[in-house]
């Protein structure tokens, strides 16, 4: 009996990281659903849509009514693999003394409620699948130990925060067998990235999925980088 075809939901599918992860699922015959926030736009990722295991859904993950259509939508489905990739810098404004408080909500609504929300709406489909994984895209700006540098108040918190929620979810999912991390991308060339960063977005969804394919349960709430060495909280 041949096995189930892996499915595997990807946030933020629509550029970046989060599009070269979906193309490289696609091409390793996984079903793939690919969420952003406006598919009307997303371009590059119709372009995949020939390819009939692609799925693209309307997700805004720091909208609960969204989040919500969204588990409604996949709620007779399993998902061996929930990839929290969604994410926003949050501007330049980002410095001591000159915050913008409006983005540093919208940052943390975004990059650490928008994964807690997706995890907790998908739970069950990723329990009932056979890999039960969760991944949620951090940085490694979001590491106390390793950055001894101020600045960047926005970001670095609200990927510190995420970190947390990792931790805890690792613990609160263990006992249905789901195992959840942290990863760093690396400094990739995206539109967040910049032109001048260390990697591509092919190398460092490549080193993602090796990492992520590689996972178990004893590696639950730990800190990864793309590259499979172990982050500092």
């Amino acid at each position: 009996m041949a096995n189930k075809q892996p499915s595997v939901v990807v946030t933020g599918a629509n550029r970046g990281i989060g599009l070269e992860l979906v193309s490289q699922y696609l091409a390793d015959d996984w079903q793939v659903y690919g969420c952003c926030r406006r598919p009307e736009l997303a371009t590059q990722l119709a372009g995949l849509a020939s390819n009939s295991a692609l799925s693209i859904h309307q997700l805004d993950v720091g909208n609960p009514d969204s989040v919500e259509k969204l588990a409604l939508a996949l709620s007779e489905q399993s998902i061996d693999l929930l990839i929290n990739n969604a994410g926003i810098y949050g501007g330049e404004r980002q410095s001591f003394g000159d915050i913008d408080y409006a983005q540093w909500t919208r940052v943390l609504e975004v990059n650490t409620l928008g994964p807690y929300r997706v995890s907790t709406a998908l739970a069950n489909q990723v329990g009932n699948s056979e890999q039960r994984l969760m991944v949620n895209v951090s940085s490694a700006m979001g590491s106390i130990e390793r950055y001894t540098t101020g600045g960047h108040y926005i970001y670095r918190s609200s990927k510190a925060a995420l970190n947390m929620v990792t931790v805890n979810l690792a613990h609160d999912l263990r006992s249905r067998g789901i195992t959840v991390l942290s990863v760093h991308p690396g400094w990739v060339r995206t539109d967040m990235g910049g032109s001048s960063a260390d990697i591509s977005t092919k190398t460092s969804a490549a080193g993602l999925r090796q990492l992520i394919s590689n996972a178990t349960i004893e590696d639950s709430g730990r800190f990864f980088s793309w590259d499979g060495s172990a982050l500092p909280w």
